[in-house]
């Protein structure tokens, strides 16, 4: 199965990726088919070198079946050559502890209930 996702380089601390077209059972920095593209996070999201592609090529791998990572995918659709990926869910770790949601209860049951004046 072909994956089109990115491989590391540049130095330490300031990473630089190529996105590459690999078989999904090759390493992350391992052997690749092709380059199509590369991202350089050290530069400013404004900036049009930031994420760049081969248009054509991506377009020939995507016609082929070449599965995008979820960071390739967004990438593709900001460039407007795939669809929008689908939103992960957050995991449950990241939801507060059971106390916490009490208090959070609480605190929406005391705004929705109406001010008693006396």
């Amino acid at each position: 199965m072909l994956s089109m996702r990115m491989t590391r380089h540049g130095a330490k601390k300031r990473p630089y990726y190529h996105i590459v077209v690999a078989d999904s059972r090759s390493p992350r920095d391992g052997r690749f088919i092709e380059k199509v593209g590369s991202y350089n996070p050290m530069l400013s999201k404004e900036d049009e070198k930031r994420v760049q592609f081969n248009v054509e090529r991506v377009k020939h791998w995507l016609g082929v079946g070449a599965q995008p990572s979820d960071r390739v995918a967004r990438f593709l659709f900001d460039a407007k050559l795939g669809p929008k990926p689908a939103i992960t869910v957050s995991p449950k770790k990241s939801a507060p502890r059971a106390k916490a949601q009490e208090r959070i209860k609480a605190a929406a049951a005391a705004a929705a209930a109406p001010a008693v004046e006396g």
